[in-house]
């Protein structure tokens, strides 16, 4: 491929932007070359900080639709439909990358062949060749005619572009508005402001930049005064732009291309937003706010690279004798910069920032803050604000600088801002940035932090995780010093309410005030929960606070039932203490005593509060609010909640309304009482007991208590299907063995009485025998026990075999009951271990020799 222009050897500075969602996105800087590979051109753009890694790579094709906009700027379409712009730091750079793209372009249209040749320029050339009238007054309306045929195709709107651009079109359309208007023909002029309007929407930058220009600038807007859809009415364009009085120029700007940048970038932001507002379409819309942006990004990199131009600006406002207006204007400067840096990049934006900061950005917010003037305290909070959502640790580490050097710091001022303030909003910006500056800068919260908050329905549960993580040393060293020396200062408007309580008449200063007072106390609950806490109910807040519910301004009454509803929310058992201790919940029932039955929004709040105390059973709120005042709640009637706070309460003393009759009562016609209780399901009453049970409760109480040694201790676990029985190291004979010797008749008749009737079944309850006669008593027994002491041990051993042999018989037919069973199997385990060769002499030898007479005395003194 033979070129007449080289391809450029020489590296130029560029920074690489890519169109995402109708926003330049900032690739990176680099620097730009353009190179021959085989048959193909291409533009290389290699990074600065890497070398080895390519910002950009693209091939130029003839239809790619390179434009050059300004002097340092190539805009272009890739073959993805990505728009992709170069922004050259040089203007030689730009021409000489934009004579390469062009020589490349103009030589790939030759060869492409007469087919292709014809489809775009030569096409419209041969085939229907445009020519617009010559710009006079009697031929606008053939003009506007021809135009609006040729703009319905997009090759029309194409030559058209070009055909303007050529011939200087618009600049020769000028001069007729001045003529219209000489003549008064308003004819002319709305066809002069059509004609206008359809130029300004052909979406091209070349078009759009020469309207914005020093000599044509006046005569286009002159022309879009003149809208036909309003014929009755005109604009004062022109007036408003030539107010010189708009452009106030603090520091001499020497470079005569970024004055005329500024200049340019103003007047595209009128059309924009003021001239062609109704108008606009979405594709000239995106055009302007990227001619915008990039000017604003040259304008901006200039005077962050200007050290003598930021010291004499910044030396204006350090300097006490400089004029008033002087530095009402330095002030007003700085604060459009920050504005205008809100819409670069992250990048740009830092080192803008950084460059304020090191000429004393902070003195000049300080300054600001606490100016008489009070539009140069509306900038210091504007340029404040935008500090903060750029990087609020970089004032956070100011302050705490201030602070270390005892220096008044900037919470301080903003403070005294809040407080004094009259203008509502520069009330609001203060009040947020004191929250801002006191957020604790902390690890997010895990990632299902957020799922397990909506599936535990409480919405504090996130507020309450983040507070329990720790800042920093130097943010809690910070923060410490607001609640030691600012905290005091900045709610003694609330603490002050003590004094006016006959009066709760407020000017809406004092109303804004309150409501910001208290919306950062709310901020300090959730995020310094054991400091605030401390503070406010030292000094008494929540008192103060109630008061405000007895105003005449709503929403006024609506925050502090937010500020109670926060407290209530966050389930410390210290806040809520305090609120029942100081009585706090009579106002809250006032409100809704003196609201009902309305449903308007103050009731409503109350009434959630409420709700919300009864949902999650917050018993000492239950407590103290039927307690003082029962009687109120039982008037409120026209909802169910505080009928169910009152019967919450009455169940948790024990009283249930419902339950009037006592256990074996009945009604006068006789049936068995009815009651809630058992799931709700009716009890019907206390059954007949049968002769089982008669017996079992005549049992003495005694033998229970054998049977509960027996149970009390621990039972082994299941091997088998057997449960081995756990037995000490000397097996005594104790009591429950001699009362079950005897007489055959004794040793049948007490397991029956022994059984536990709600333990057997239905089946089994059939087959037991009931006894007749009482049992015997107790006495008789005593004295078989007696009697049963002075057999010797080898005869006790073969009675108890005999013994655990009938109650096996007993025990295989009935299920026994838990006490009986354990003397059983105790039983029966010894048995079975005296089967094991050589235990049985053992267990004699030991049982011999472990019984003395003493404790035969002991024995019998027990039984009898």
């Amino acid at each position: 491929m033979a070129l007449i222009v080289p391809p450029p050897n020489d590296k130029k500075r560029v920074k690489v932007y890519e169109l995402r969602n109708n926003d330049w996105f900032d690739r990176g800087t680099g620097f730009c070359t353009g190179r021959l590979v085989g048959d193909e051109s291409k533009i290389y753009v290699e990074s600065e900080d890497q070398p080895e890694r390519m910002l950009l790579e693209t091939r130029i094709s003839k239809d790619d639709g390179y434009q050059k906009q300004q002097d340092t700027l190539i805009v272009w379409t890739e073959l993805d439909r990505t728009d992709m712009a170069l922004s050259f730091q040089e203007a030689e750079g730009c021409a000489a990358i934009w004579d390469f793209v062009s020589q490349v372009q103009q030589h790939l249209q030759a060869m492409a062949g007469p087919d292709d040749a014809l489809s775009d320029d030569a096409m419209d050339t041969f085939a229907n060749p445009l020519a617009l009238p010559r710009p006079e007054l009697s031929n606008l309306d053939e003009i506007a005619s021809l135009m609006r045929t040729v703009i319905a195709t997009p090759q029309g709107r194409d030559s058209l572009s070009k055909l303007v651009i050529s011939e200087d079109y618009i600049r020769k359309l000028v001069p007729l508005v001045t003529m219209a208007e000489d003549l008064e023909s308003l004819d002319d002029l709305h066809h002069l402001c059509n004609i206008m309007k359809m130029l300004v929407l052909l979406n091209d930058t070349q078009i759009i930049e020469h309207v914005v220009t020093d000599d044509v600038v006046m005569g286009v807007v002159g022309a879009l005064e003149y809208d036909p859809d309003f014929p009755t009415h005109k604009a004062n364009h022109r007036r408003y732009l030539k107010d010189r009085s708009k452009f106030k120029e603090v520091v001499p700007i020497q470079d005569l291309a970024i004055k005329k940048k500024i200049h340019s970038t103003w007047r595209l932001l009128y059309l924009k937003d003021v001239v062609l507002a109704r108008i606009l379409d979405d594709p000239t819309f995106s055009v302007l706010n990227s001619l915008i942006f990039f000017n604003q990004v040259d304008i901006v990199s200039h005077l962050q690279g200007n050290a003598a131009f930021l010291e004499e600006l910044f030396g204006i406002i350090d300097d006490p004798s400089s004029p008033h207006s002087r530095t009402k204007d330095a002030v007003s400067f700085i604060q459009n910069c920050c504005a205008v840096a809100k819409n670069i990049q992250a990048p740009g934006r830092q080192t803008l920032y950084a460059n304020f900061i090191q000429n004393g950005l902070l003195r000049v917010i300080n300054f600001a803050l606490l100016n008489g003037d009070s539009s140069i305290r509306v900038a210091g909070t504007d340029i404040l604000v935008a500090m903060i959502d750029h990087d609020a640790s970089m004032v956070r580490a100011y302050i705490f600088r201030s602070i270390q050097d005892s220096k008044r710091p900037l919470t301080d001022t903003l403070i005294e801002l809040l407080l004094i303030e009259n203008d509502l909003g520069v009330k609001a910006q203060a009040a947020d940035a004191i929250k801002v500056l006191l957020e604790p800068q902390q690890p997010s919260p895990p990632p299902n932090a957020e799922t397990i908050a909506r599936n535990s329905n409480n919405p504090e549960f996130l507020s309450k995780l983040r507070g329990n993580v720790p800042p920093n040393p130097q943010i809690d060293s910070f923060i410490q010093n607001f609640y030691d020396n600012s905290a005091n200062k900045l709610f003694k408007p609330l603490k002050d309410l003590e004094k006016r309580k006959p009066s709760m008449n407020f000017t809406s200063q004092e109303v804004s005030l309150f409501h910001h007072l208290i919306e950062i106390l709310m901020f300090l609950i959730r995020y310094h929960l054991f400091r605030s806490k401390i503070f406010i109910f030292h000094e008494g807040l929540p008192a103060r606070i109630a008061q405000l519910l007895a105003c005449e301004h709503k929403h006024l009454q609506l925050t502090a039932l937010k500020f109670f509803r926060t407290c209530i929310g966050l389930q410390d058992d210290y806040y809520v203490q305090q609120m029942t201790k100081n009585f706090l919940f009579e106002p809250i029932l006032n409100i809704v005593y003196d609201t009902m039955p309305r449903d308007n929004l103050l009731n409503s709040v109350c009434l959630e509060l409420f709700e919300f105390i009864k949902r999650e059973n917050v018993k000492p709120v239950i407590v103290h609010v039927v307690e003082n005042y029962r009687a109120k709640l039982e008037e409120i009637n026209y909802v169910d909640t505080f009928q169910s706070l009152i019967l919450r309460y009455d169940q948790m003393q024990g009283y249930n309304p419902d339950a009037d009759t006592t256990l074996f009562g009945q009604d006068p016609e006789g049936n068995a009482p009815r009651t809630s209780i058992n799931g709700n399901q009716r009890w019907q009453g206390v059954k007949e007991m049968d002769a089982a049970e008669e017996a079992y409760f005549n049992t003495s109480d005694d033998e229970d208590e054998l049977a509960n040694k027996k149970v009390s201790r621990k039972r082994p676990s299941m091997t088998n299907g057997v449960s081995p029985l756990a037995r000490s190291l000397v097996d005594y004979p104790d009591d429950e063995d001699e009362s079950l010797e005897g007489n055959a008749a004794a040793r049948e008749r007490r397991p029956m009485e022994r059984i536990n009737p709600l333990a057997v079944d239905e089946n089994a309850k059939s087959r037991i025998p009931v006894p007749s006669t009482p049992p015997p008593e107790r006495l008789s027994e005593k004295r078989r026990r007696e009697e049963d002491d002075e057999e010797d041990e080898l005869g006790k051993l073969s009675t108890t075999k005999r013994r655990s042999s009938s109650i096996t018989s007993v025990s295989s037919g009935v299920s026994i009951g838990s006490n009986s069973g354990n003397v059983l199997r105790r039983k029966k385990g010894f048995m079975s271990s005296g089967k094991e060769p050589g235990s049985s002499s053992d267990k004699i030898k030991i049982s011999l020799a472990a019984r003395t007479p003493a404790e035969g005395e002991a024995k019998r003194d027990e039984g009898g």
